[in-house]
Protein backbone atom coordinates (compact mmCIF):
# COMPACT_ATOMS: atom_id res chain seq x y z
CA UNK A 1 0.00 0.00 0.00
CA UNK A 2 1.36 3.67 -0.85
CA UNK A 3 2.26 5.97 1.69
CA UNK A 4 -0.49 8.14 0.52
CA UNK A 5 -2.72 6.25 0.31
CA UNK A 6 -2.12 4.75 3.96
CA UNK A 7 -1.97 8.53 5.25
CA UNK A 8 -5.25 9.93 3.66
CA UNK A 9 -7.12 6.75 4.71
CA UNK A 10 -8.24 4.80 7.62
CA UNK A 11 -10.65 2.62 6.11
CA UNK A 12 -8.10 0.10 4.49
CA UNK A 13 -5.81 -0.25 7.76
CA UNK A 14 -4.74 1.72 10.50
CA UNK A 15 -4.14 5.58 9.57
CA UNK A 16 -0.18 7.14 10.31
CA UNK A 17 -1.15 9.00 13.31
CA UNK A 18 -2.84 5.76 15.21
CA UNK A 19 0.10 3.87 14.10
CA UNK A 20 2.52 6.07 15.67
CA UNK A 21 0.62 6.71 18.68
CA UNK A 22 0.36 2.85 19.15
CA UNK A 23 4.10 2.21 18.91
CA UNK A 24 4.65 5.44 21.19
CA UNK A 25 1.61 4.72 23.75
CA UNK A 26 0.35 1.32 22.58
CA UNK A 27 1.07 -1.64 25.46
CA UNK A 28 -0.10 -4.38 23.21
CA UNK A 29 -2.87 -6.39 25.45
CA UNK A 30 -4.13 -9.67 23.26
CA UNK A 31 -5.63 -10.89 19.73
CA UNK A 32 -8.76 -12.74 18.77
CA UNK A 33 -9.51 -15.14 16.72
CA UNK A 34 -9.68 -13.07 13.87
CA UNK A 35 -6.57 -11.73 14.18
CA UNK A 36 -7.61 -8.39 15.22
CA UNK A 37 -4.95 -6.59 17.46
CA UNK A 38 -5.83 -5.00 21.10
CA UNK A 39 -4.08 -2.08 22.59
CA UNK A 40 -4.72 -0.07 25.86
CA UNK A 41 -2.42 2.62 27.10
CA UNK A 42 0.29 1.86 30.38
CA UNK A 43 -2.37 3.69 33.01
CA UNK A 44 -5.44 1.88 31.31
CA UNK A 45 -7.37 4.52 30.37
CA UNK A 46 -7.56 4.10 26.77
CA UNK A 47 -8.35 0.69 24.76
CA UNK A 48 -7.82 0.24 20.70
CA UNK A 49 -8.19 -2.07 18.25
CA UNK A 50 -6.00 -2.69 15.15
CA UNK A 51 -8.44 -4.56 12.53
CA UNK A 52 -6.87 -7.51 10.35
CA UNK A 53 -7.96 -6.21 7.26
CA UNK A 54 -11.33 -4.14 6.91
CA UNK A 55 -12.67 -1.69 9.56
CA UNK A 56 -15.76 -3.22 10.22
CA UNK A 57 -16.93 -3.10 14.02
CA UNK A 58 -19.36 -6.30 13.95
CA UNK A 59 -16.10 -7.71 13.94
CA UNK A 60 -14.74 -7.33 17.05
CA UNK A 61 -16.49 -10.91 18.85
CA UNK A 62 -18.68 -9.37 22.01
CA UNK A 63 -16.11 -10.49 24.65
CA UNK A 64 -13.21 -8.23 23.11
CA UNK A 65 -16.27 -5.50 22.96
CA UNK A 66 -16.70 -5.58 26.75
CA UNK A 67 -13.58 -5.49 27.49
CA UNK A 68 -13.07 -1.99 24.85
CA UNK A 69 -15.74 -0.50 26.40
CA UNK A 70 -14.65 -0.82 29.98
CA UNK A 71 -17.49 -3.46 30.96
CA UNK A 72 -15.28 -5.64 32.88
CA UNK A 73 -11.49 -5.14 33.50
CA UNK A 74 -9.82 -7.86 32.66
CA UNK A 75 -9.23 -8.63 28.67
CA UNK A 76 -10.84 -12.07 27.43
CA UNK A 77 -6.88 -13.22 27.61
CA UNK A 78 -6.45 -13.42 30.57
CA UNK A 79 -10.17 -14.38 31.72
CA UNK A 80 -12.24 -15.69 29.16
CA UNK A 81 -16.09 -15.09 29.24
CA UNK A 82 -17.77 -18.44 30.29
CA UNK A 83 -19.41 -20.21 27.18
CA UNK A 84 -23.01 -22.16 27.19
CA UNK A 85 -23.22 -25.30 25.14
CA UNK A 86 -26.07 -23.72 22.40
CA UNK A 87 -23.51 -20.36 21.97
CA UNK A 88 -22.30 -19.99 18.20
CA UNK A 89 -19.25 -18.62 17.39
CA UNK A 90 -18.96 -15.23 16.75
CA UNK A 91 -19.31 -14.31 12.69
CA UNK A 92 -19.13 -10.69 11.88
CA UNK A 93 -22.21 -9.16 10.06
CA UNK A 94 -22.83 -10.67 6.43
CA UNK A 95 -25.98 -8.36 5.11
CA UNK A 96 -24.96 -6.55 1.94
CA UNK A 97 -22.72 -9.32 0.67
CA UNK A 98 -23.70 -12.86 -0.65
CA UNK A 99 -23.53 -14.82 2.38
CA UNK A 100 -26.54 -12.56 3.66
CA UNK A 101 -29.13 -14.52 5.30
CA UNK A 102 -32.48 -14.65 2.52
CA UNK A 103 -35.74 -16.12 4.20
CA UNK A 104 -37.42 -18.57 2.11
CA UNK A 105 -39.16 -16.90 -0.47
CA UNK A 106 -37.08 -13.83 -0.78
CA UNK A 107 -36.45 -12.09 -4.54
CA UNK A 108 -32.58 -12.50 -3.40
CA UNK A 109 -33.00 -16.53 -3.54
CA UNK A 110 -30.92 -18.60 -6.67
CA UNK A 111 -33.71 -20.11 -7.70
CA UNK A 112 -37.05 -19.05 -7.45
CA UNK A 113 -40.39 -20.34 -5.42
CA UNK A 114 -42.59 -21.90 -7.60
CA UNK A 115 -46.15 -20.33 -5.76
CA UNK A 116 -49.18 -22.60 -5.91
CA UNK A 117 -51.29 -19.79 -4.36
CA UNK A 118 -50.54 -16.89 -6.15
CA UNK A 119 -51.61 -16.15 -10.27
CA UNK A 120 -50.32 -13.30 -12.16
CA UNK A 121 -52.86 -11.14 -13.76
CA UNK A 122 -52.59 -11.31 -17.09
CA UNK A 123 -54.52 -8.49 -19.64
CA UNK A 124 -57.01 -9.41 -21.91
Amino acid sequence: MSFLNRMLTWWNTQTLGTQIFTARRGVKVGEDAQGNLYYQTADAKRRWVIYNGEMEASRVSPDWHGWLHFTWDQPPTTSPLPRKIWEKPHRENLTGSAEAYAPPGSIRQAVPVARADYEAWQPK
